[in-house]
C-alpha cells in the first residue's frame, strides 16, 4: 500500500515530546519538522505544503486552539492532531468541532499517534485533490458567456430547454445552442454532470 505523501509538522513547547515525536516518525520514514511555538510554525508554514500538523492544545504564547483559528481564518486546510494533558478534555472537544482529526492525551501510544498521523495524511491528500477539482469546475464555469451562465444556471436547476427559452426570452433553438456550448466547455457528459458542478459550486460558497 503507498504511504500518503507531506511532511508532519510537531509543534509542542515541550522540547522532549518534539524529540519523541520526531525519533517515532524517522521509524516510519515519514518526513517531519518540529516548532516549539505556535508563531515559530506560523512563520516557517507555506499553505500549499502537503502535510499534517501534530499540535499541542497548551502552550505559552499562542496557543493550539488560537492557532487552529488562525489556520481556518487563513483557509489553511492542513489537518490537526492535538495533543493534550489530562485537564483538557472541553478545550479538546471544541477543537474537534472546529474540524480537527483527533485528540490524543499524554502520555500517548506510539501507535496510535501514528494510526491518527496517516489517517490526517490521507485526510490531506483527499482534500487537496477535492478543492483542485472544485477549482477546474470553477475554472470551466468561469470560461462561459452570460448568457451561456444563465442557461446553466436554469438547465442544471433541471428547467426544460422550453422554460429556459420563455423565461430568458430567447428561441428554443437558441437555448440548444448555448446548452452545447455549456456541455462542451464545462466537459460535462450528462446532465447530471451539470447538476453536480452546480451543487459542488453552491456548497463552496456557503
Amino acid at each position: 500500500m503507498t504511504e500518503p505523501a507531506g511532511t508532519v509538522f510537531v509543534v509542542d513547547d515541550d522540547e522532549p515530546v518534539r524529540d519523541s515525536i520526531g525519533l517515532l516518525l524517522d521509524t516510519v520514514d515519514i518526513p517531519h519538522e518540529s516548532y516549539a511555538s505556535a508563531q515559530e510554525f506560523l512563520d516557517a508554514y507555506e499553505r500549499n505544503r502537503t502535510g499534517a500538523l501534530v499540535l499541542d492544545i497548551r502552550m505559552p504564547g499562542m496557543s493550539g486552539l488560537e492557532l487552529q483559528d488562525h489556520l481556518i481564518a487563513e483557509k489553511a486546510p492542513i489537518p490537526i492532531i492535538f495533543i493534550t494533558g489530562h485537564g483538557d478534555s472541553p478545550m479538546a472537544v471544541e477543537a474537534m468541532k472546529k474540524g480537527a482529526v483527533d485528540f490524543i492525551r499524554k502520555p500517548f501510544r506510539d501507535q496510535e499517534l501514528l494510526d491518527r498521523i496517516h489517517e490526517a495524511l490521507s485526510m490531506d491528500e483527499e482534500n487537496r485533490q477535492s478543492f483542485a477539482d472544485l477549482e477546474e469546475i470553477r475554472k470551466r464555469v468561469d470560461s462561459l458567456t452570460p448568457r451561456e451562465q444563465e442557461v446553466f444556471e436554469r438547465v442544471a436547476e433541471g428547467q426544460a430547454n422550453k422554460v429556459v427559452a420563455i423565461d430568458l426570452s430567447i428561441s428554443e433553438r437558441t437555448v440548444e445552442i448555448h446548452r452545447s456550448q455549456v456541455m462542451q466547455k464545462t466537459q460535462a457528459r450528462s446532465l447530471a454532470d451539470l447538476v453536480k458542478m452546480k451543487i459542488r459550486l453552491e456548497q463552496a460558497n456557503g
